[in-house]
């Protein structure tokens, strides 16, 4: 049977089931041959991946030789279309010859002679015109080159094809009809199809040539070859028309078969390289991010651990599911016994029992809970690994019918398996045209797609790189799906949405960029969700002027500045993503940019975890900012964040830091806005900015006018667990500030009230609390605990206020040098050393507290030649003889802090006039 011509295997596969079974065994060797040597057919995976074989020989064989037979199928249905009746077989049907041997010289000709059924047949060669031809007629042609000023034809079928014009750019113009091109060659010209017409073009070359479509309602365009274009290859103008020939049934069956090829039953479990039939993977090695959380310990991958991080593509697909520590001993376990014990005493039980009431012994509804416990946090990380997984596009379009309905619109035009190189443009689509890119190759092209007025696009599964500028470009009110596509290595952004553009970015991969991966600007909107953004010389996600985009569910990792940038008046949701190993910060907010960042994992960044710099706002809210090689959280004091809810730990230096230096005039990190250009978007952005005044701040945000911390859990950072140098106020209120290998919180500047307020600040490695020298700070309803060193040091100004300062290893409350203290109401505790003691010319007024006296018996140190300056009067001092006593020590009220009721209504105080900040890193 392997050697049976074509009509021989049809007669075999005839006579029984078995030979029916062996005829269709031949795929790969004698299908094969069949296909491939019809000189007239291209490979069927041309242009993109010729060395790649089909799945079916047999069955690429059988489309191009159905291809020609699409005239005779779609005989039915007279009354739906007129045009039918001209491809009906009638008796009187001439088929009339044109051309060298033929019965007719010129095309002109023979159509005067045509009757209305009869079919135009161009014999090879060459056929000439000198003005407009208009058919009515069905035209064949085989193996011809068309020399013409001007054609417009209204029905055409060419099988193969040299078309070329030395007179006009205009090659071919359809008004009406339906015109296939299968196999042909294009050069310097264009093809136009005007609705209602429509067409179907396949397995052509287009050099220096496009096609323009003027509202068609649907045609096809698939395995074409784009070079050279000196405009946009492919342009799609116009709303899609009502008014449907009989091909576009023919057209929409067509496209829905072939997509129905193109996808993976499961597209979760299968690579999405291998998925795509891209051939020779752009990838290189498939970088991954990866999570992994335990009861006992809770280590997050290092930079140091890259090794981890690079997957094969089966990996990638499971990104965040199989992460494993690879550095134990870089970041200590989530656990507080092993980072308490080293501040206990072995000798001293009495304490040990005073020291597990403030933190550990007391309900929530009364104090903070005990959120340092390590299997607290553990599972709250078990939860984040569990919401941040990231999707599939499978998974994304069950639970968007949005996106589902858009990846199965066949509207306008559909472009499938095409290669667009080395030209200026692929695709420009406007005046609300809509058009749909599956598996497609973009590649040395200025842009690949532009999208602009009220317009449409659906990309799947293309491949887009190296372009000049921003590979999807989307503007004026454009919108659509951008899913599953590779964008790589462009030199601007991956992709662009400007002027209210408000597409749906799922599941693609953007990375390596010269610039960002994805820009949002200009009032620009967007869904950007479950995208992988790594390897970009930018921000992963770039927000500016207005952009307000939803972003979520995206791991962003690996890129060579902030993962996400918010700037000059930017907003957007930024929740649930994954935003790890970037050099600078994790999420950098400057100029106006006022995010709601919630519930995003930062991690095992090179720099900080979030940056709040100059004039930067927003809500950072829910965040596990984890393991980064600066600070958790770095702000300016010009800055107006509200820091609440966050876990902030096994960061290398501060846990919060927060600054007052000046920015320098254009000194951004790379990719922070110093080299975009926005002018235009700039220009607008006052008028525009009034548009949004009435959502500025949604219900469930509260306007601030001080920078507030709250609420925040900040632990086992390498330095002081919050840091503040600030010309500005600042409220830290009701946190818990735990185990840091610095003192709790350093006040080191506050030229403006500092309020501290309802904190637990336990075992820190020094003091609890140091207040410098000129500073002013507001102490009050705080529970210091067993910090090792002083409770609280202070060379500064303000009010120490119903504290409890318990168990800490060295004086419970020391002033020293010119401080100026009101200290009133605390319980306060040491047993190694006094519980309150004045040095130097520390002055103030130290009455009403409650001081325990330990095994030292020491209580209170004053200095002498500052008595009338230092008042001291109304403290109570107890001595314990019993372990009940201690245990009754903070019982009436109970141990600080307390968050009942109003406290959390008090965060916020009178703000201070705004200054400018810091871009210059400590």
């Amino acid at each position: 049977l392997s050697y049976l011509p074509l009509p021989d295997l049809g007669h075999c596969s005839l006579v029984c089931r078995a030979w029916y079974e062996l005829v269709l065994s031949l795929d790969k060797t004698r299908w094969r041959q069949l296909c491939l040597s019809c000189l007239e057919h291209r490979h069927p995976n041309w242009p993109n991946q010729p060395g790649v074989e089909p799945e079916s020989w047999r069955e690429a064989f059988k489309q191009h030789y159905l291809a020609s037979k699409t005239w005779t199928k779609n005989t039915q249905d007279l009354e739906s279309s007129n045009c039918l009746s001209l491809f009906r077989r009638r008796k009187g049907r001439r088929r009339l010859c044109v051309g060298t041997g033929g019965e007719f010289s010129s095309l002109r000709a023979a159509l005067a002679a045509a009757s209305s059924y009869d079919c135009l047949m161009l014999l090879p060669g060459m056929h000439e015109e000198q003005s407009e031809v208009l058919l009515k007629v069905p035209v064949e042609d085989d193996d011809v080159f068309l020399l013409s000023e001007q054609f417009c034809f209204s029905r055409l079928f060419p099988l193969f094809q040299m078309i070329s014009c030395h007179y006009s750019p205009l090659l071919f113009a359809l008004i009406s009809g339906y015109v296939q091109f299968d196999n042909c060659n294009f050069e310097s010209g264009q093809l136009q199809i005007h609705a209602p017409g429509t067409c179907q073009v396949k397995f052509c070359t287009f050099s220096q040539s496009s096609i323009h479509l003027r509202s068609v309602a649907l045609c096809v365009l698939e395995n074409c070859e784009f070079t050279g274009s000196e405009n946009a290859s492919v342009t799609v103008e116009g709303c899609p028309s009502s008014d449907r020939n009989w091909a576009c049934k023919h057209l929409a069956m067509l496209a829905k078969s072939c997509a129905a090829s193109m996808w993976e039953p499961d597209p979760a479990s299968c690579p999405v390289a291998k998925q795509d039939g891209w051939g020779k993977s752009l990838l290189g090695p498939v970088k991954t991010c990866e999570i992994v959380a335990g009861e006992e310990q809770s280590s997050f991958l290092s930079a140091a651990g890259a090794q981890a991080l690079l997957g094969s593509a089966q990996e990638d697909t499971e990104f965040g599911e199989n992460l494993r520590a690879v550095k134990e001993e870089e970041y200590p376990a989530l656990d507080s016994n092993s980072s308490d014990s080293d501040l206990r005493s072995d000798d001293e039980e009495d304490a040990q029992a005073v020291y597990q009431l403030p933190y550990q012994a007391h309900s929530p509804s009364h104090t903070l809970a005990d959120i340092t416990d390590s299997r607290l946090q553990s599972n709250r990380l078990h939860t984040l690994q569990r919401d941040l997984k990231l999707k599939s596009l499978q998974q994304e379009l069950q639970q968007d019918k949005e996106a589902q309905s858009l990846a199965n619109s066949l509207q306008g035009c559909i472009i499938r398996q095409c290669l667009f190189r080395d030209g200026k443009g692929g695709i420009f689509i406007y005046s609300q045209g809509q058009a749909k890119l599956e598996g497609s190759i973009f590649r040395d092209l200025t842009y690949a797609v532009r999208c602009i007025q009220n317009s449409k696009v659906i990309m799947l599964r293309n491949d887009i790189h190296h372009c000049k500028a921003s590979g999807i470009f989307l503007r004026l009110s454009a919108g659509g799906l951008i899913a599953d596509n590779n964008i790589h290595s462009n030199c601007e952004a991956g992709v662009d949405i400007r002027k209210g553009a408000n597409p749906l970015v799922l599941c693609n991969k953007i990375h390596s960029g010269l610039r960002s991966g994805i820009v949002v600007v200009g009032n620009g909107k967007g869904i950007i969700r479950s995208n992988q953004i790594y390897g970009n010389k930018e921000a992963g996600i770039y927000i500016l002027y207005n952009g307000n985009p939803a972003v979520s569910g995206n791991h962003i990792f690996q890129g060579l500045a902030a993962g996400i940038a918010v700037n000059e008046n930017g907003r957007g949701q930024i929740t649930g993503n994954v935003i790890c190993e970037n050099q600078w910060g994790g999420a950098d907010i400057r100029h106006g940019g006022d995010p709601v960042l919630r519930n995003n994992l930062i991690s095992c960044g090179y720099s900080d975890g979030v940056v709040v710099g100059e004039r930067g706002k927003g809500l950072i809210e829910g965040n596990a900012i984890y393991g980064n090689k600066g600070c958790g959280v770095w702000m300016t004091s010009s800055s107006l964040p509200h820091l609440i809810n966050n876990q902030i730990s096994h960061n290398s230096i501060y846990g919060v830091a927060v600054f007052c230096c000046k920015d320098n005039a254009g000194d951004y990190p790379p990719g922070q806005g110093g080299s975009e250009s926005f002018q235009e978007e700039r220009e607008g952005a006052g008028g525009e900015n009034g548009l949004d005044s009435e959502e500025e701040y949604p219900a469930s945000r509260r306007p601030i006018r001080v920078a507030l911390v709250e609420l925040n859990r900040i632990n086992h950072n390498g330095a002081a667990g919050l840091h503040i140098k600030s010309s500005e106020a600042v409220n830290i209120i009701a946190n818990v500030i735990h185990a840091n290998r610095n003192g709790g919180v350093a006040v080191l500047q506050s030229s403006q009230l500092t309020r501290i307020a309802n904190n637990s600040i336990s075992c820190n490695s020094r003091g609890g609390v140091l207040v410098e020298a000129e500073c002013q700070v507001e102490l009050r309803g705080n529970g210091i605990y067993e910090n090792s060193s002083h409770g609280i040091v202070s060379k500064g100004e303000g009010v120490i206020a119903e504290n409890d300062v318990i168990g800490n290893h060295r004086c419970g409350l020391q002033l020293l040098q010119a401080a100026n203290m009101k200290v009133t109401k605390n319980r306060i505790q040491s047993f190694r050393d006094y519980g309150i003691a004045l040095f130097d010319e520390a002055k103030g007024l130290v009455q009403e507290n409650l001081i325990f006296q330990g095994r030292s018996k020491k209580s209170i140190l004053r200095p002498i030649s500052n008595a009338e300056d230092c008042v001291i009067q109304n403290n109570v001092l107890l001595t314990f003889k019993k372990r009940f006593d201690m245990e009754c020590m903070l019982i009436n009220p109970p141990a600080r802090p307390h968050i009942e009721g109003g406290a959390l209504e008090s965060c916020t105080a009178a703000g201070g006039q705004r200054v400018s900040s810091i871009t210059t890193r400590v």
